[in-house]
């Protein structure tokens, strides 16, 4: 089996950059080791910067998006008890983020890639990469029983934290940043409205707080939690009487609770995997980076390594351009670090750490400071819209 650019993982941005890459004549071949409905079966965030979203409509894969996410021009700081809106359309001239499922984002990928007929193998095991340091790279893997070669000319690694892509690289060529936050967030998904039409963190005594949404019907809230919870102790009655007490008053009155349809717990991490090109394979996304989600940063920071190798690819193909090929890792990594500081920031400013006075203190001077002051809340806004995409030229 032969193609152009073979992509291991079948995740939103694996998906998307096959399909932007299809969409250019660029051959593509998409493996994963799960089946579809797996795939589907992932719960994850869904804020999607504008450079997503116009990701996806260039993809033709914004359809059902554009006519059910719901599009926010600002969200909520809560503190001392009080809500403070940051106007992120006002800040940023315009600029707003769209809320709509990671898990929707992918049936949609997953739809327009098949209506094009490009080619994606499922339940793909034992995959391995070699000869990524040669003209000539392959890919083997195991399907119905059987050991297929795939040739091709560059392999992009969208498989996340754990899968092999990263993993194939040799260890001394990799460089290795990371923190591990000593919390996770417990969240529930329940089919309940939105207490309001916006997201609103929360920074409390007893812990942090998100109230955040799916659609006008269902809602998706979390709470800091210790990375040990057993989330059996945690039934619906305790979570949602939890989350009421971290909330402002009036929000709490506000919030409708009902039966959670799902329950989980994640821990929070900072890693970044320097370089992300390796010979001619190129790491994509979690396979390359993970940011605590506070920032609402990690789909889109996928997404924009996707931007970067989709058009480096489309100009080396279709220009003769090879020399941006090796411009990918360095521009992607300038736009990474930029996320990472936005979304550790936000963590260390919202979160309850097991710190002393001075610090608890700190963190309520940094949320008054950047909540009146306009500077403050327009360094907010526009990270939180997300930074421009470098152009490549």
């Amino acid at each position: 089996m032969k193609t152009q650019v073979a992509i291991i993982g079948a995740g939103p941005s694996g998906l998307l950059l096959g399909q932007l890459l299809h969409l250019q004549g660029i051959d593509t071949v998409i493996l994963e080791a799960r089946s579809p409905d797996y795939v589907l079966g992932r719960i994850r965030a869904g804020v999607l910067e504008q450079g997503t979203v116009d990701l996806l409509r260039e993809a033709q894969a914004s359809g059902r998006m554009d006519r059910e996410g719901l599009v926010h021009d600002g969200f909520e700081l809560a503190f001392s008890g009080r809500r403070e809106r940051i106007d992120l359309k006002g800040l940023t001239g315009g600029k707003t983020v769209m809320v709509y499922g990671q898990t929707e984002v992918t049936r949609d990928l997953m739809e327009a890639r098949a209506k094009c007929g490009a080619k994606s193998i499922y339940e793909a095991s034992d995959v391995q990469l070699h000869d990524m340091y040669s003209d000539s790279p392959r890919v083997t893997f195991v399907k119905d029983g059987e050991t297929v070669e795939l040739e091709c000319d560059y392999i992009a690694g969208c498989d996340g934290y754990h899968g092999v892509s990263r993993k194939s690289v040799p260890q001394d060529k990799l460089k290795i940043f990371e923190r591990v936050y000593p919390f996770g967030w417990l969240g529930v998904l329940s089919d309940t409205p939105p207490v309001a039409h916006e997201l609103i963190y929360a920074n409390h005594e007893r812990g942090f707080a998100l109230c955040s949404q799916r659609s006008e019907t269902r809602s998706r809230y979390y709470i800091q939690a210790p990375l040990d919870t057993d989330i059996n102790a945690w039934d619906d009655t305790r979570f949602w009487s939890e989350l009421k007490s971290r909330l402002p008053q009036e929000t709490a009155a506000q919030l409708v609770t009902g039966p959670s349809i799902e329950k989980s717990i994640a821990p929070l991490r900072s890693f970044v995997a320097e370089p992300m090109k390796f010979g001619n394979l190129f790491l994509v996304g979690d396979a390359a980076h993970i940011v605590p989600p506070t920032g609402a940063k990690g789909l889109n920071l996928a997404a924009s390594d996707v931007y970067t190798l989709y058009h480096v690819m489309r100009k080396n193909y279709q220009e003769d351009r090879p020399e941006l090929l090796e411009k990918y890792s360095e521009i992607c990594l300038r736009r990474i670090w930029k996320a990472e500081r936005f979304s550790w920031w936000m963590t260390s400013l919202l979160h309850r750490f097991d710190g002393d006075a001075f610090s608890q203190r700190m963190q309520q001077a940094e949320l008054e400071y950047y909540t009146q002051s306009d500077a403050g809340r327009r360094t907010i806004a526009e990270n939180y819209v997300g930074l421009p995409y470098e152009a490549i030229e």
